[in-house]
């Protein structure tokens, strides 16, 4: 049986005086595609830094490690990198409008994944293998017309699909979507996220981070709801996205609805 993709275990992280995870213990095995669900500053960046090794955890007094990854408790970043797929508005942000402001193509992009780099290749070998491999990712996320064009000369849609091809091009154990559709309008929202379910059907475990419902897609069984750093509940997504759940959560009345694998809330 393999590793779980994530172990925590009373996993605590301080930023400034308070802790924004508070003793979160909970664990995700592969092929289990999961939901972490939670209003915003309720402990979900902490989370994906954790998961990223960007933030450690307070050393533990004894006891298990905090945090495994893989099975593991200490990871090279690099090769992390390329085993935990990544998928955020930020990194988006940082390809646009970072150190190349926009002017890396999706080819070097998609490429850069392989030395977890912005779009920048000067320091390492790119093989043929490299680019077939890159040819393939582009590919399957229906965009190969846009090899050679620009991430700034692209709707925020095709990017954030490019940037899904450079997640997936080392062929991660596990893809890490934080807020993944941040920017995007209704039809390039399903536009991605119809791939997201693509990569999950194939194999890959999903780990979504969101505070939208809506993004929770049929492929998806468990969800966590997180608030103030800690689970506020676990478990089968039936059974945890109801109205009483989501009001709790949310700290207001919520109305849930269920239509064709898909929940929606709103206000009550």
């Amino acid at each position: 049986m393999s590793n779980p993709v994530l172990e925590l275990c009373n996993a605590t992280v301080v930023k400034g005086d308070r802790p924004v995870l508070d003793g979160l213990t909970l664990t995700i095995h592969a092929d289990e595609h999961t939901a972490i669900l939670g209003p915003n500053g309720a402990g979900k960046s902490a989370l994906v830094r954790l998961l990223t090794h960007e933030d450690r955890p307070l050393a533990p007094d004894g006891g298990p490690p905090p945090i495994r990854v893989f099975g593991h408790d200490s990871w090279d970043v690099f090769e992390l990198r390329a085993q935990l797929g990544i998928i955020s508005s930020d990194l988006h942000h940082r390809f646009v409008f970072g150190n190349n402001e926009g002017r890396v193509t999706a080819e070097a992009a998609v490429l850069s994944g392989f030395f977890a780099t912005q779009g920048i290749l000067r320091y390492g070998v790119v093989t043929q293998e490299m680019r077939h491999r890159v040819t393939d990712a582009l590919a399957r996320m229906g965009v190969s017309h846009l090899v050679r064009r620009r991430l700034d000369e692209m709707s925020s849609g095709e990017a954030r699909r490019v940037l899904l091809a450079r997640a997936l091009v080392t062929a991660p154990r596990a893809l890490v979507l934080d807020e993944p559709t941040t920017g995007l309008d209704l039809v390039a929202r399903h536009a991605f996220m119809e791939r997201v379910r693509k990569v999950a059907r194939d194999g890959t475990t999903l780990i979504l981070i969101t505070h939208h419902i809506e993004e929770i897609v049929p492929e998806i069984q468990r969800v966590i709801l997180l608030r103030d750093g800690r689970v506020l509940t676990s478990g089968p997504k039936a059974e945890v996205l109801t109205a009483e759940g989501l009001s709790e959560l949310f700290g207001s009345p919520v109305l849930v609805e269920e239509e064709a694998g898909y929940y929606y809330a709103r206000p009550a």
